[in-house]
């Protein structure tokens, strides 16, 4: 049985991991399509400024069955950096075999390995399959509220 691997992206993944962020955006969250050349901007910046995030990839047999992207911000209370996990994904026909789970511990000792002082992230308030991830793996509804503006 293959193994699954999970590590930064790298320049070779661009196009796959293209579309699987197509997928994320537009089949999960129902999100226009962006333009390509946008979305592979997107990765590539990410990529060649790596004091911005960083990206994981959840690899079996030479195929990306999942990714997530922390991005880099700071904690002015706790005078170091912070992480923003902004996307946990898992292709529909890899679901089910804690791909999910393991994208999540990469991230978390990342962060934990590298000195920041947390890592935060949103979910809709309907995708209970993500909320049960996330109380599993430790995590605790904040006492903050989030707001936003367009």
């Amino acid at each position: 049985m293959a193994e699954l691997i999970f590590r930064t992206v790298e320049k070779r993944d661009i196009p796959e991991l293209y579309h699987l962020m197509t997928q994320y955006i537009v089949d999960f969250y129902k999100k226009p399509k962006p333009e390509e050349a946008q979305l592979i901007h997107l990765i590539k910046h990410v990529m060649e400024h790596p004091d911005s995030g960083l990206q994981f990839v959840a690899e079996k047999e030479g195929k990306l069955l999942g990714f997530a992207t922390l991005y880099f911000t700071f904690s002015t209370l706790q005078v170091k950096r912070a992480a923003i996990l902004n996307d946990l994904f898992v292709a529909d026909d890899a679901r089910g075999q804690k791909i999910g789970e393991q994208l999540f511990e990469k991230c978390l000792n990342y962060i934990r390995e590298n000195g920041f002082a947390y890592m935060t992230w949103e979910t809709a308030k309907d995708n209970y399959i993500a909320q049960s991830l996330y109380n599993k793996m430790g995590g605790r509804q904040s006492d903050w509220m989030v707001y936003e503006i367009e």
